[in-house]
C-alpha cells in the first residue's frame, strides 16, 4: 500500500457521506468524472475497492464502511477547528445545512431563517427539505428540524415552536350535504382526504381528550402526500381535512372553512431545531442555535 496524505481522503467522504457522486461532486464543486478519477486513485493507493457504484447506486464496501467510520470524526473535529476561528472574526461565516420536513420547514424554521440571514450577512443556509427521516449526522447536516415526536434520544433539542395544534376542518358546503361528526368515531363514515407517506402508508388521524386517546383510519376520494394540497381540496368540499392549525387559522376565521371535533385537538410537542451533541459547535451552528432560542420580535418569550 502507498502511502496517502489524509486530506486526499476528502472525495471518498464527500462520496461516502451522501452515497451520491452527483452530490458529492456538488459539494467539492468538481465534475463527476473527476470525483471518480479522484476515488479511482484513492482505491489504487490503499490498495482496496472501497465503494461499490453502478448506475442506480454507491453502497460502501466493508472496508469502506470501515474507513469511513475512523476519519469521519477526525475531519469533523479539523472541521470544527477550522469553524472555530470564527469566533476571532466579527461575524459568523460559513454554510449551515439544515434538514427538515415541508411542513416544519413551512410553519417553523423558513421565518428563522430569513431573519437569520438579515442578521449573519457572511453565513449561507443550505436547506433541504424532505419528508423521510434522515440520520443528519451521516448525510453531514448540521442540523435538522421535526416533530418532537420524532427527535432522537441522542440530539440536542431547542423548541422553536413550542406546541401545536391539529384541526380537521370542511367547506360549509360540505357540511351541507353531510352531517358534522361530534366524536372521532363518527369519521369512519364521513369523506376524508387522506394523508400518505412517502413509504405508502397512510396517516391515522389522532386524537385525545381527557385520560383518552383514539386513532381513526379514515377512507375518501383522495389521498396526498402533501398538507396544502389537503386544505386546497377541503375548500372545494372533497372532503375533511386533519392538518396543523396554523394553516387553517385564517380560512377559518374567514368562514371559508369549517372546524370540528376542536375538543379532541390538544396541543401537544411541536417543532425542534435539534443537532448533535459535539464538544465545539461550529460558529454558524452556535450563532444559529442562540438566533432560535431568541423571541421573535412581537413575539412573548
Amino acid at each position: 500500500m502507498k502511502r496517502i496524505d489524509p486530506a486526499a481522503l476528502s472525495p471518498f467522504l464527500a462520496i461516502a457521506t451522501h452515497r451520491s457522486f452527483r452530490k458529492a461532486a456538488v459539494e467539492l464543486r468538481v465534475s463527476p468524472s473527476a470525483l471518480s478519477h479522484a476515488l479511482n486513485g484513492i482505491e489504487e493507493r490503499l490498495g482496496v475497492r472501497l465503494v461499490n457504484r453502478t448506475t442506480r447506486s454507491v453502497a460502501l464496501t466493508e472496508a469502506g464502511e470501515r474507513l469511513f467510520e475512523r476519519i469521519r470524526p477526525a475531519f469533523r473535529d479539523i472541521n470544527d477547528a477550522i469553524e472555530d476561528l470564527n469566533s476571532f472574526r466579527g461575524q459568523p461565516m460559513g454554510t449551515l445545512r439544515i434538514n427538515a420536513a415541508l411542513q416544519s420547514a413551512q410553519l417553523a424554521l423558513m421565518p428563522i431563517v430569513t431573519r437569520f440571514l438579515r442578521a449573519y450577512p457572511d453565513v449561507r443556509v443550505d436547506l433541504v427539505v424532505e419528508d423521510a427521516l434522515t440520520d443528519i449526522v451521516a448525510a453531514g447536516f448540521d442540523a435538522g428540524v421535526r416533530l418532537g415526536e420524532s427527535l432522537e434520544a441522542d440530539m440536542l433539542a431547542v423548541p422553536i415552536v413550542p406546541r401545536i395544534r391539529s384541526a380537521v376542518v370542511g367547506s360549509p358546503e360540505y357540511f351541507e350535504r353531510h352531517a358534522r361528526p361530534k366524536t372521532p368515531q363518527d369519521l369512519r363514515t364521513l369523506p376524508c382526504i387522506r394523508y400518505r407517506f412517502l413509504s405508502g402508508a397512510f396517516y391515522r388521524w389522532e386524537f385525545e381528550r381527557g385520560t383518552e386517546e383514539v386513532s381513526i383510519e379514515v377512507d375518501g376520494p383522495l389521498s396526498v402526500t402533501e398538507q396544502n394540497l389537503m386544505v386546497d381540496a377541503a375548500l372545494e368540499g372533497v372532503g375533511l381535512a386533519y392538518v396543523f392549525e396554523p394553516r387553517v387559522t385564517e380560512l377559518i376565521a374567514q368562514g371559508r372553512l369549517v372546524r370540528v371535533l376542536e375538543d379532541w385537538c390538544p396541543a401537544y410537542p411541536g417543532f425542534f431545531l435539534y443537532y448533535p451533541s459535539r464538544r465545539q459547535l461550529p460558529a454558524a451552528l452556535r450563532a444559529f442555535v442562540d438566533f432560535a432560542r431568541a423571541p421573535a420580535p412581537g413575539r412573548a418569550g
